[in-house]
């Protein structure tokens, strides 16, 4: 069997934690200690994530905002959908994973980072969605594993009343926030509902092929 080999590590910002890039032949990981955060062969979920929300929007010029670039599978189905005029700003809080994407990991993001339509901001992905300057036709989601974290508690403030108010806040009418998760989470998706929005729950695989571990996104659309 071959082996594991360690590529990179990296420290999260506010004590999250420590993050390793492994390789094993042509499989990549990214490792937040024995759990694995993401495979490059279990993007089905992250990509539906992006294509359950921005397939079907009306505005020929959005503006999409992603939080957490991963191996950038969120981002590439977005850009598969999104037409020339759309603008995606994709918000990582960890340098390394953005350098990652443009070393190691160069094959697997391809031009996505290059793409005119992208910006990327180093930083936490909530003081975008503060700016009160800033309005998003979508948000998109993936950090810390969903509203229960793993790895850094200020990523909670995401997923309490006061993260979502502020997300409902950074949306225009008729906007989606969409969160992905590893697992349902009932009081999340009552939360989201007490914060004003309109709430579908899908459960999408993890390989996009229909088998094997199934997660779950919330579609929460801001009515007015």
């Amino acid at each position: 069997m071959i082996p594991w080999v360690q590529l990179g590590e990296a420290e999260v910002p506010d004590d999250g934690g420590h993050l390793r890039l492994m390789q094993r032949g042509g499989e990549f990981s990214i490792m937040a200690g024995p759990i694995e955060l993401m495979n490059n062969r279990l993007s089905g979920s992250e990509e539906a994530l992006a294509a359950l929300t921005c397939a079907n929007l009306r505005d020929p010029k959005p503006h999409v905002l992603i939080g957490g670039l991963g191996m950038g599978f969120t981002l590439r189905a977005a850009l598969k959908v999104l037409g020339p005029k759309a603008k995606i700003t994709v918000a990582e809080l960890v340098p390394e994973v953005i350098a990652w994407a443009r070393g190691p990991l160069a094959a697997i993001h391809g031009d996505s980072l290059d793409d005119p339509r992208v910006s990327l901001f180093t930083g936490d992905v909530g003081a975008l969605i503060n700016d009160v300057q800033s309005r998003y036709d979508v948000i998109l989601l993936d950090v810390d594993n969903g509203p229960e974290g793993l790895m850094r508690t200020a990523n909670d403030d995401l997923y309490d009343d006061y993260g979502l108010s502020e997300a409902r806040t950074a949306l225009r009418p008729g906007g989606v926030l969409a969160v992905w998760s590893s697992s349902p989470h009932a009081a999340f998706a009552k939360r989201l509902r007490t914060a004003g929005f309109l709430v579908e729950e899908r459960k999408v695989s993890a390989n996009g092929r229909g088998g094997g571990a199934r997660h779950v996104i919330w579609l929460a659309r801001r009515a007015s």
